[in-house]
């Protein structure tokens, strides 16, 4: 059998050239946006009434940093509003008739370090306190250290109790606990605490000098038990090894600084909840 196909369908030249003309759609021009960053970064400030949980929930929603203004609790020193808007920040003025202290401490700050104390070596230690908790610390003090060191001593360390417990608020969040050891050549230093709102001390170190330079090295004990009263830590030092008294003393403020690091910052699995069986952390 053979097929017969029609010329027309084996000749291309056959088929009728008119293609289908589209409508021209009107070009609209091109407008170049500039970038914008994934995560903006805003300058807000939230209303002191909020609580923990609803400010860190802003905080983590506009990537921003912004002042807690929780003033309830003063023990007995000034408390003054921050107009800071970053991080949980704490200011405190106390002033007696030996002493006139000025603390403000940013919980979320960078580790600047910013103190004048009279006392130089308590300076260099508060310095180590910002540096390594990587908490902006300002401290203006001056007493009466004609007569010794013993009150601005005091007097600087109740007052930074008192601006941390001002800056944690309450409490929502946070890890609470912190745990390190700081070795510093020689010397190795424990120390772990806990942001219970009870305060206690528990110190054991074996300073074998009487001074480090003008600084009475009884007074590191002091320190501690002042800044823990206001506070409401707990907090336990110890001393695993040191012959050095500078060594011994300036690891357990480095010590001192990363485990309240780790005690003051956020855990995400929590929340924002209180980190207590009880529902409540506060200053006892």
């Amino acid at each position: 059998m053979e097929l017969s196909i029609p010329g027309r369908l084996l000749h291309p030249s056959s088929f009728s050239a008119s293609p289908t003309v589209s409508p021209q759609l009107p070009i609209k021009p091109k407008i170049n946006f500039p970038h914008k960053p994934r995560f903006p970064i805003t300058t807000q400030f939230l209303p002191s009434t909020l609580s923990s949980t609803q400010r860190m929930n802003s905080l983590t929603a506009h990537a921003s940093l912004n002042p807690d203004d929780d003033d309830r609790n003063n023990n007995g020193s000034t408390l003054t509003s921050s107009t800071v808007d970053s991080g949980r920040v704490g200011e405190v003025k106390r002033v007696t008739k030996e002493t006139n202290v000025s603390v403000k401490i940013n919980l979320d700050g960078s580790g600047v370090a910013d103190s004048t104390t009279g006392i130089p070596f308590l300076d260099h230690m508060l310095d180590q306190l910002a540096s390594h908790g990587l908490f902006d610390v300002r401290v203006r003090a001056t007493g009466d250290i004609h007569i010794d060191d013993h009150h601005t001593n005091e007097d600087v360390a109740l007052s930074i109790g008192t601006a941390l417990l001002q800056a944690l608020g309450d409490r929502k969040g946070i890890n609470r606990f912190g745990d390190f050891s700081a070795p510093l050549d020689e010397a190795l230093i424990h120390v772990s605490l806990d942001l219970s709102g009870r305060p206690h001390l528990s110190y054991d170190l074996q300073i074998p000098t009487e001074r480090v330079g003008t600084y009475d090295t009884q007074l590191v004990e002091h320190f501690f038990q002042s800044l823990v009263n206001t506070s409401g830590m707990t907090l336990h030092i110890r001393q695993l090894a040191g012959k050095n008294s500078h060594h011994i003393i300036e690891a357990t403020f480095k010590a001192f600084a990363r485990a309240l690091r780790q005690a003051t910052e956020y855990d995400p699995r929590r929340r924002g909840t209180i980190p207590s069986s009880k529902g409540v952390l506060l200053r006892s």
